[in-house]
């Protein structure tokens, strides 16, 4: 009953950010992971939803569901949210977490924009890890209003409970890329 309710609130969250402007589909390449993502509205003042997966083959996967909300403060966008997180370390407890944040956009010219973000999550809201932290910061191009060129830095670590070792899911600088609609 709780999954059908979570798959219900996700989906009806989802139909309020599709109404947002700006849907993109993103990927990043890293040293040893691969991040895929997906957002509605991100980009927009307002409502944003956003998916996304990592994966390590050494440390293991964080897939998460993400509401958030978009205020215009002077040239920079900041978002508060939240995320969902089923976490798949490959040494400790496959769990979920609650992690809170958010991030900042600032534009630089026409074509550029440096973003960063940071997501935490508690041990009192994990389980089968210890805690969870999740920072991300960038320098983004959008050469063309729909692909987008981006460089950065990916930080991602399960810390371990019950005995079982820290898990780094990402750690190092990326290369990535996004379609938007």
């Amino acid at each position: 009953m709780k999954k059908i309710f979570v798959a219900g609130v996700a989906a009806s969250l989802m139909l309020v950010a599709a109404s947002a402007s700006a849907i993109s589909v993103n990927g990043e390449v890293g040293e040893h992971y691969t991040h895929l993502g997906a957002g509605f509205g991100t980009t927009t003042p307002g409502l944003a939803l956003s998916g996304d997966w990592t994966h390590n083959d050494d440390d293991g996967d964080v897939a998460g569901l993400g509401l958030g909300y978009n205020i215009p403060l002077g040239p920079f966008m900041a978002t508060v949210g939240g995320k969902g997180l089923y976490t798949d370390p490959k040494d400790g407890d496959t769990g979920y977490a609650a992690a809170v944040g958010g991030g900042l956009q600032l534009p630089i010219g026409g074509m550029f924009a440096l973003y960063g973000d940071y997501y935490y999550s508690p041990d009192s809201l994990s389980s089968g890890i210890g805690n969870y932290k999740e920072g991300n910061a960038g320098v983004r191009l959008t050469a063309i209003p729909l692909v987008t060129v981006s460089v950065g830095y990916r930080y991602m670590a399960l810390d371990g409970k019950d005995g079982n070792r820290d898990n780094i899911i990402a750690d190092g600088a990326y290369v990535g890329g996004a379609i938007n609609f």
